[in-house]
C-alpha cells in the first residue's frame, strides 16, 4: 500500500514538473514573438555624396540621417560615404538608379543632357542667395514632376548661392571682361562667353594655381569657394554679378525599388525630415557664402557693385542662353518657357 502511494505521488510530482516545463517554454516563445513585433528589422541604406566629410553640405546631409535614425526609433541606419568614396559626383544618380547606392546627392550639371528640363533650374536668372534658390529648384521639381526624375524617388533639392566673378584686376563694366581668360565650366562657360571673355574649364582644384600662375584672370564661382579652396589668396577684386546670379542645383534622390519597400510610415518620416532640410541646406549654403565673404574682406579684396545700367546691359547679354534653353527644350516636348516663367515669377516674388 504505502509504495503504491509512493508511486502515484512521484507521477504527480512528475506530471507536475513536466506542466511547469511546458508553462516556460510556451511563454518564452511567446516572449520571442513579441520581441519580433515590437523590434521590427533595421533598414540599412547606403548615401554616396560627393562633397568631403568636412564640408558644411555633408555635415547638413549626415544631420538629415541622423535625424530619420531618431524619428523611427533607430529603425533606419544611413551610412554616408563622402567624397565620391562610394560613386563619383557624375556617376551617383546612375548608381542610384542601378542600386549600387540606396541614396545619392549630385549635381544635375555633371551629367548634360540627362536631365534637359531641370538644367534650366542652373540659368543664369539672378538667384539673390542659397536658400531661395534651394527653395525654388525643389519646388520646381515639386510641381512639374519632370519625367526626367521617374527613375528615382526624389526627396529634395539643394542649390548654392549665386555665382559671383573673382579676378585679378577690376570690373566695373562689360568692357573690362574683353579679352579676359575666366575659370568657367559647363553652363558658367556659356555665361562667359556671352560676356565677351574666353572660358577656360578646369576643376575647382586646378584654380588656385591657374589664378596665381596667369593662365586665367578670374573665376566664376560661389562666393564660399574663394575661402574653401582659398582662391581668395589670388585675386584681387570681386565682382557682385548675382544680377545674373546662376546656380548649381544638387539633387538627393533615393531608388525607387528601397523607397517602395519602406513602411508607410517610414516614408512620413523621409519626408517630413526632408521638407525640414530644404531650409537647412539653403542656410548652409547662405552662411558658408557669408564665411567666404569674410574671408575676402579680412584680405583687404576690392568688392565692386555694378551700376544699374552696367546690371542692365549683362541681363541682356545672358538673354540669348535662356532663349536657346527654352528654344532646345520645347524641341523636345518639353515646357521649358513655363518652367522657365516659373522660376523668374518666383524670383520676383
Amino acid at each position: 500500500m504505502n509504495t503504491l502511494l509512493f508511486r502515484r505521488g512521484w507521477l504527480a510530482a512528475g506530471f507536475l514538473c513536466l506542466v511547469g516545463m511546458l508553462v516556460i517554454t510556451g511563454c518564452k516563445g511567446k516572449t520571442e514573438s513579441e520581441e519580433a513585433v515590437t523590434k521590427p528589422e533595421t533598414v540599412e541604406l547606403s548615401y554616396a555624396v560627393f562633397f568631403p566629410d568636412t564640408h558644411i553640405q555633408c555635415k547638413t546631409a549626415q544631420a538629415w540621417a541622423d535625424e530619420i535614425n531618431k524619428r523611427t526609433d533607430g529603425r533606419v541606419k544611413i551610412t554616408i560615404y563622402a567624397g565620391g568614396s562610394l560613386r563619383p559626383a557624375p556617376q551617383t544618380y546612375e548608381g542610384v538608379v542601378d542600386g549600387i547606392c540606396d541614396i545619392g546627392m549630385s549635381c544635375f550639371a555633371y551629367t548634360r543632357g540627362r536631365f534637359p528640363l531641370l538644367e534650366g533650374l542652373d540659368l543664369p536668372l539672378g538667384y539673390p542667395d542659397g536658400l531661395t534658390a534651394t527653395r525654388i529648384a525643389t519646388a520646381m521639381a515639386q510641381k512639374y514632376q519632370p519625367e526626367e526624375l521617374a527613375d528615382t524617388h526624389c526627396l529634395y533639392i539643394h542649390a548654392h548661392g549665386p555665382g559671383i566673378l573673382a579676378s585679378k584686376k577690376p570690373v566695373r563694366t562689360l568692357e573690362d571682361m574683353a579679352g579676359m581668360k575666366v575659370r568657367g565650366t559647363g553652363l558658367s562657360a556659356k555665361v562667359v562667353e556671352a560676356l565677351g571673355a574666353t572660358p577656360v574649364a578646369m576643376s575647382q582644384g586646378e584654380t588656385y594655381e591657374a589664378l596665381q600662375k596667369n593662365v586665367v584672370q578670374a573665376t566664376f564661382c560661389p562666393i564660399e569657394t574663394l575661402k574653401g579652396w582659398k582662391q581668395g589668396e589670388v585675386i584681387e577684386c570681386v565682382t557682385d554679378t548675382s544680377t545674373i546670379g546662376y546656380t548649381t542645383a544638387m539633387y538627393v534622390v533615393m531608388n525607387k525599388a528601397k523607397w517602395d519597400a519602406l513602411p508607410a510610415d517610414v516614408r512620413k518620416v523621409f519626408s517630413e525630415v526632408s521638407a525640414e532640410w530644404v531650409d537647412k541646406h539653403g542656410q548652409a549654403w547662405d552662411q558658408a557664402d557669408e564665411e567666404g565673404r569674410e574671408f575676402v574682406k579680412s584680405l583687404n579684396r576690392e568688392m565692386i557693385d555694378l551700376s544699374e545700367e552696367q546690371k542692365q546691359l549683362w541681363r541682356d547679354r545672358v538673354k540669348p542662353i535662356l532663349d536657346e534653353y527654352i528654344e532646345q527644350t520645347e524641341a523636345k516636348g518639353l515646357p521649358g518657357k513655363a518652367f522657365l516663367a516659373d522660376i523668374q515669377e518666383r524670383l520676383a516674388q
